[in-house]
């Protein structure tokens, strides 16, 4: 499989399709697999942390999740052919997972919001088997680790947001009976019906970042890392081809 590198960090040049079935063989294997959903904050973020960049590094699959990785992706001269998100890759396996009649562990988010997701999920596909539900307020990781074992889980989404999420399925990946565990953030709530997802608009035209800021002004600080990220993979083609 093809791969970028931007800031040190791997992504898979994939397209949504392609991530699903790569998906579909690491179901397939005897160990679990990781995959990762960076944007352009991620990488930033692991441009500076050593440790994040190798668990992101590590993983079975990075799709981008987000238009600046997009971007990021042409300004190097290695163009990816679109934009996988990490909500729109749950989405897209949750067909997959009906037909199989799968066990999903869901992960995170405050208490009761994955009860609410189980619910809307099986509105739609009542032959997933949602085998477990851990919220993401813990100090201990051992409780959850059982509850993943006994249920030996297919998938297990993990949405406790970066880095924490790439590190806490890092940390524990060998000590887990599952398949594939994948790190989709907020996805929970969106699920849930907690958080909303942007208009399709926006989505078409790659303005989701800027809707999130209209409806979450104080979103700005993080969302200063964006010009920066654009910044550094620019100075990393001059340095590259110098």
């Amino acid at each position: 499989m093809k791969t970028v590198e931007i800031l040190g960090v791997r992504i898979n040049n994939v397209t949504m399709a392609e991530a699903v079935e790569t998906v579909k063989g690491l179901l397939e294997k005897n160990a679990p697999s990781a995959v990762y959903t960076p944007n352009s904050e991620i990488i930033y973020r692991a441009k500076n942390d050593e440790e994040f960049k190798n668990v992101l590094n590590s993983s079975d699959l990075n799709v981008a999740d987000g238009i600046g990785v997009v971007y990021g992706a042409k300004i190097l001269g290695t163009p990816i052919p679109e934009r996988v998100a990490g909500y729109d890759l749950a989405c897209n396996l949750l067909p997959v997972m009906n037909e199989k009649k799968a066990k999903l562990f869901l992960f995170g988010g405050k208490e009761g919001v994955g009860q609410r997701a189980k619910e809307n999920i099986l509105k739609k596909y009542p032959d997933i088997n949602i085998v477990g539900i851990k919220n993401g307020y813990f100090t201990d990781s051992a409780p959850i680790i059982e509850a993943i074992n006994e249920t030996e889980p297919d998938f297990v989404f993990v949405c406790l947001g970066a880095p924490k999420q790439e590190k806490w399925i890092h940390e524990n990946k060998e000590k887990l009976k599952c398949r594939v565990m994948m790190g989709i953030g907020g996805s929970l709530d969106v699920f849930a019906g907690e958080a909303e997802r942007a208009p399709d608009i926006f989505i078409k035209m790659n303005l989701e970042w800027f809707y999130r800021l209209m409806k979450n002004p104080s979103r700005i600080g993080r969302m200063m890392d964006l010009p920066k990220f654009g910044i550094a993979v620019a100075l990393s083609r001059v340095t590259k081809k110098s």
